[in-house]
């Protein structure tokens, strides 16, 4: 199978690189909307460069990677899907929820296959709960915690890409960020509709135009409790930051802290620790999985559906906080 990496200039490029070289794919090319970089990068991984966006489409890889500043993102994405090209869509794609509804309903249309990598899906504490479930021992969720604080905002101005801490462009700060994973994970577990029981977005440390910190409390239908913290808080630039993803049912705990997990069971008063996979490397697990779906023609693990919900529910955040 053969992907092509359009957007080398996003501060994930790397990890995507790694994660399709791992599973052995094909890169047919890199290409970004500044041809220095793309240039760059290409020769730097020994890969070939795509000069003009065009060529992607009219020779088309099996899959396309997108990636990129959100003002650009959006007008490609449609061209792709429009060409019935299949996609995996990197975050930012948009700075606002109201662009990602129209490519959500092009993708529609089209019946597209639209990824987004929000690979902690795929992390082994939600791995763990559903084995657990497969072997009816999990129980109803009745609590999570899901925090991801990273390093200072300027990390992404050493990473060339200062927009992101421009609100027009990123459309926020730390929550919209870093707590999408966050607010998707609780999507993703609950049952019904998840409600906003109390939000907390603020600038704890670093003043700027965007949050350096947020904290939100939700419920779902059957009363589970959900709590997402992202935050640009951390007092390091070390790769990880502060990492936490805790899932608690009737039956288990599973806590992951990214270099160590483990599962507490009631029924058999075990706590054991599970395979560790380090947050960066998920996007490995991320990828193996969309590409064997794809080549089964199988709907994406995580789709443009799945990466709209967030974006709603953090922009209803947003709205409770007030300006």
């Amino acid at each position: 199978m053969k992907i092509t990496l359009a957007g080398s200039s996003h501060w994930h490029a790397e990890i995507h690189l790694d994660a399709a070289r791992f599973y052995g794919t094909e890169i047919a090319g890199i290409w970004d909307e500044d041809p220095g970089q793309a240039q760059a990068f290409a020769a730097h991984h020994d890969l070939p460069f795509i000069q003009d966006f065009k060529e992607i489409l009219s020779s088309p890889p099996d899959v396309i990677l997108l990636m990129g500043h959100p003002s650009m993102v959006p007008a490609r994405a449609r061209a792709i899907i429009a060409a019935r090209i299949p996609l995996i869509l990197e975050k930012p794609a948009a700075s606002h929820t109201r662009e990602l509804m129209a490519l959500r309903d092009l993708a529609r249309q089209y019946q597209a296959f639209v990824a987004v990598p929000l690979p902690n899906r795929f992390g082994p504490a939600v791995a763990g709960l559903e084995r657990l479930r497969r072997q009816g021992r999990a129980g109803p969720v009745a609590h999570c915690q899901f925090r991801l604080v990273n390093g200072p905002p300027q990390r992404y101005i050493a990473d060339g890409v200062a927009w992101v801490l421009d609100p027009a462009v990123g459309g926020g700060g730390a929550l919209r960020n870093l707590g999408i994973h966050g607010v998707d994970a609780a999507l993703s577990l609950a049952t019904g509709k998840l409600g906003l029981k109390s939000v907390s977005i603020a600038n704890r440390i670093h003043p700027g135009p965007v949050e350096d910190h947020a904290l939100l409390v939700l419920e779902d239908e059957a009363g589970a409790l959900f709590i997402v913290e992202a935050g640009y808080t951390f007092a390091s630039m070390r790769p990880g930051g502060d990492f936490e993803w805790r899932i608690v049912s009737a039956n288990a705990t599973l806590i992951d802290h990214g270099d160590h997990v483990i599962c507490a069971t009631l029924d058999d008063a075990a706590i054991v620790d599970l395979p560790v996979e380090l947050p960066a490397t998920r996007y490995r697990l991320f990828m193996r999985d969309t590409l064997d779906r794809l080549a089964r023609k199988a709907p994406p693990p995580v789709s443009i559906e799945d990466y709209v919900a967030a974006m709603s529910l953090i922009d209803a955040a947003y709205q409770k906080a007030g300006p």
